[in-house]
């Protein structure tokens, strides 16, 4: 899989691409973040050219592939959704697995996508959460049918 080209995207999908490759630099022990949407289809991703297992090269997300962290993300938001409703709690808002060598973050963005984070066990989880919030705030609002639409032809190409 190839990393997509942000050449020929609109300005709303530009911003998301910048918004998500900010939050691994900027943020200490993010190792790969992904956007899913509802139905489960990665929409964007911090590192969609990195190596897959077998491959030489920095091992940074689950397995080195972010197809495998959209999946992760996917279910856990499934699983938790699951949960809430047998026990009447509501909406998931986030969800986070701690675990002896990384730790794994999902956040409910507003139209039903998904932000999922995947970090170093040392982490710190207030930190991720609070940058992991800002991401939904700005993004929130822009993510439309329509440019989640853009953003999945876009993965779709560079596979």
């Amino acid at each position: 899989m190839t990393a997509p080209s942000t050449f020929g995207l609109s300005t709303e999908a530009r911003n998301l691409h910048w918004l998500l490759s900010n939050l691994v630099e900027e943020v200490p022990g993010v190792h790969s973040v992904t956007v899913v949407s509802s139905d489960g289809l990665m929409l964007l991703s911090s590192d969609p050219g990195l190596a897959t297992a077998g491959e030489a090269g920095p091992k940074r997300g689950p397995r080195g592939s972010s197809a495998d962290l959209a999946t992760i993300v996917s279910g856990v938001a499934s699983l938790t959704n699951g949960a809430a409703k047998l026990m009447d709690a509501g909406g998931v808002k986030q969800t986070m697995v701690a675990m002896d060598e990384g730790s794994v973050f999902v956040m409910s963005i507003s139209d039903g996508s998904l932000l999922g984070v995947h970090a170093t066990p040392d982490c710190d989880m207030s930190v991720i959460a609070y940058h992991m919030a800002l991401f939904v705030g700005r993004a929130g609002h822009v993510l439309t049918p329509e440019l989640r639409s853009e953003l999945r032809k876009s993965m779709e190409s560079a596979q």
